[in-house]
């Protein structure tokens, strides 16, 4: 069956893979499926076909037959659970790397989506001075803890997972406020991600579809 996901006509981003369905295009390059790809505009996220698919009206969307999910975590989660690659075999491995699939998106994103917002939307507000540096130690805080843990490994847990796929997409989002190279086997464990195949052709697809090639 034809895997088919839902992405921006026109990303937020230009393209530089921080919108969320490059994770998606990561995961299934990662283990070798197929995919094909449905630009939708902002107003179609707001209209009833598109909230059948995603009730909140935001994308990725992942539907494979009569199957139709939302939300990276899961997404990426149903394709490690269908396809090798992504998970290892043995079963207490297996739970710490989701385990680490969901400390990236609940307990590491937070802050630095947190962080984004502020930058981005609150320049102008009074509170803005104020408020920065309190959100930036917040991150500090995060990734000084993450960084800890990682040390000098390659990888959070043993060999690539979709722990890892799901904590360097989210990482690369703090790239831009600086914080992130305040912490060096961090950059390098995200330059690690950046540098595999199956990113690299996720990345140029997205980049593509924002180029207009």
């Amino acid at each position: 069956m034809t895997i088919t996901i839902t992405a921006f006509e026109h990303s937020p981003d230009g393209g530089r893979g921080l919108a969320r369905d490059t994770r998606v295009r990561w995961a299934l390059e990662e283990v070798g499926q197929p995919y094909k790809v449905r630009l939708v505009t902002f107003k179609a996220l707001k209209e009833p076909a598109h909230r059948a698919l995603h009730p909140f009206g935001q994308i990725p969307t992942y539907e494979e037959g009569n199957l139709a999910l939302f939300e990276t975590g899961g997404i990426v989660m149903h394709i490690a659970e269908r396809h090798a690659g992504l998970l290892p075999h043995h079963a207490n491995a297996r739970a710490r790397a989701i385990t680490w699939m969901f400390a990236a998106l609940n307990t590491v994103e937070m802050p630095i989506v947190e962080l984004s917002t502020v930058m981005l939307l609150e320049r102008d507000k009074p509170w803005y001075q104020e408020r920065l540096p309190l959100v930036e130690a917040r991150v500090r805080d995060c990734l000084g803890q993450l960084a800890t843990r990682l040390g000098d490994a390659e990888w959070l847990d043993g060999p690539f997972s979709a722990g890892d796929l799901m904590m360097v997409s989210v990482l690369l989002r703090s790239r831009s406020s600086g914080i992130l190279d305040e912490y060096p086997n961090l950059a390098a464990y995200v330059a690690r991600g950046e540098a595999r195949p199956a990113y690299k052709r996720a990345f140029a697809a997205q980049l593509a579809v924002n180029a207009g090639t």
